[in-house]
């Protein structure tokens, strides 16, 4: 992250560009304060009610309240270790070179003063607050989209513990050794709001997670239909929507540079949504809007290192790139490496659609960075290699390097540390796990509906067996389940004549 309009050191493009820029005669900060505010609260809707509402939709009825929660915890929480300690070791001055010294930003004249990055010496045009509030929302998604790889399983005592230990040893040392003046930033590693800071990190860390959590019950591998498809569109739509403000609210001013990320987030996530759909209809002969909302996902996850520093066509390229690579790791290779499949349980794709499309993107950002792109964002590179700087290829690969290794390790060693210092299980208990939301926090997402003979999920409609498919090929093993209910009602007969409650019976066979 840079600014324009903050810095002196920007190398002048070499045909002298001309980019509109606000009149500093018609006030302070030229609206710069009015849409930070506004890009950090679209970003908070990403998270609170977006991925709320997402994870809560694609996941089985069981799981609806725990997924939605371990967003809305993770959300809260971060913001109190944010303001104490974690946003002055992100952006703060430097401790090491790939952190900052941790401290607190509550005093009234702290958060008043004006915004400055003291290890990069960039001051902007609006009040510490502000930017606080801005990075916290960014910091707050990153645990959000993580907790995408773990939904399903993981005991919620241990993702309590879980987030802000990784804060505070991840999270804070990728933002300063990018954004915050450490060594991969002084080295030239472009990430123009996120593309490894957060999706590169998130990916990482909830691919090796979910080894050490461990898999989800063989029952719900199977059949993992979501429970409210138009659930998760609402929640998709807001992911998308609200990237106007995660892209757009980097150069830190109302700046045309603002405008031109916007746009070419747009056009990069529509290509991929599209590309991606075309993939599900060429393979799997139907078209799946969960694809299409993973290829939604992986334009927005491209297109954020090189939203400003890309012309259009770039966008385009990007899209194309983060519609068909993810999808080919998805749902072909990672389906016939059977250690990948047995091992790493990510319900969520997350390791695809994060990891796999923030290096895409970050490789990419390295071959389209413009020379006038990036002096617009305040950088002094001399753009990428399709402007003959084929180093920066280099120093993409190797920030994506240091944040896939970092995270690999010390997303373990906080993982090992709870499970085996502090003694609490990574995983859910059998029985936890057979029960779902009653057993975990005694709630049921839809207390209304239909009735037992009545309820798809005991395998009957309007009385007549609900026969289903013998395949589960799809996006996420969603195209069908190898659950046969025909025998259900029997089953239920049973249970209750043991002296088992109708309750207990019917969760434990969903």
């Amino acid at each position: 992250m840079s600014d324009a309009n903050a810095t002196t050191s920007a190398a002048p493009a070499t045909t002298s560009p001309v980019w509109w820029t606000p009149d500093p005669a018609v006030g302070v900060g030229s609206g710069d304060n009015a849409w930070q505010l506004t890009a950090a609260t679209l970003v908070g809707l990403q998270s609170v009610p977006g991925l709320v509402v997402l994870y809560a939709g694609v996941m089985k009825k069981k799981w609806a309240i725990n997924s939605a929660f371990m967003a809305f915890y993770a959300f809260a929480a971060v913001l109190i270790c944010w303001v104490l300690w974690a946003y002055e070791a992100s952006f703060g001055e430097e401790m090491l070179p790939f952190v900052g010294k941790p401290n607190n930003v509550l005093g009234i004249d702290t958060m008043l003063a004006q915004s400055t990055l003291p290890s990069i010496g960039l001051s902007q045009q609006f009040p510490l607050a502000t930017m606080v509030y801005f990075q916290f929302v960014f910091a707050a998604i990153t645990l959000v989209i993580m907790a995408g790889a773990f939904l399903g399983r993981m005991n919620f005592y241990a993702w309590m513990i879980f987030v802000p230990l990784w804060l505070t040893l991840s999270y804070t040392v990728g933002a300063y050794s990018l954004w915050g003046g450490g060594f991969l930033f002084k080295l030239g590693v472009i990430d123009y709001s996120g593309g490894y800071v957060i999706h590169l990190s998130s990916g990482t860390a909830g691919f090796i997670g979910c080894y050490w959590i461990g898999p989800r019950l063989a029952k719900d591998r199977e059949d993992a239909r979501p429970n409210n498809i138009l659930v998760v569109l609402v929640g998709a739509g807001l992911l998308w929507i609200g990237w106007n403000g995660f892209n757009g609210g980097d150069p830190y001013a109302a700046s045309a540079d603002a405008g031109v990320a916007v746009l070419n987030t747009n056009l990069c996530t529509a290509v991929s949504l599209l590309t991606w759909t075309a993939c599900d209809v060429i393979y799997f002969k139907k078209p799946s809007v969960i694809g299409a909302v993973q290829g939604m996902i992986t334009g927005l996850v491209a297109i954020t290192p090189a939203a400003g520093v890309v012309a259009g066509w770039g966008a385009i390229l990007l899209g194309l790139g983060s519609g068909s690579l993810p999808w080919l790791t998805m749902n072909v290779l990672a389906k016939k490496a059977p250690w990948f499949e047995r091992h790493f349980d990510d319900t969520l794709g997350v390791f695809h659609t994060h990891m796999v499309a923030g290096f895409v993107g970050g490789f990419g950002t390295g071959l389209w960075a413009t020379v006038d792109g990036c002096a617009a964002f305040g950088l002094t590179n001399p753009g990428g290699a399709i402007a003959g700087n084929g180093m920066q290829l280099g120093y993409q690969v190797a920030g994506a390097c240091f944040i896939i290794g970092w995270n690999l390790v010390w997303t373990s060693l906080i993982l090992l540390f709870i499970k085996h210092v502090l003694r609490i299980p990574l995983r859910m208990s059998d029985e936890e796990l057979l029960l779902g939301d009653d057993a975990v926090h005694g709630e049921a997402a839809y207390v209304f509906g239909p009735c037992e003979a009545h309820d798809p999920e005991s395998g009957y409609i309007h009385g007549q067996i609900l026969h289903t498919s013998e395949t589960h090929d799809g996006e996420l093993g969603l195209g069908g389940t190898v659950v046969d209910h025909s025998h259900k009602a029997e089953k239920d007969g049973e249970a209750v004549k043991n002296g088992e409650s109708s309750h207990t019976g019917t969760a434990q066979l969903e």
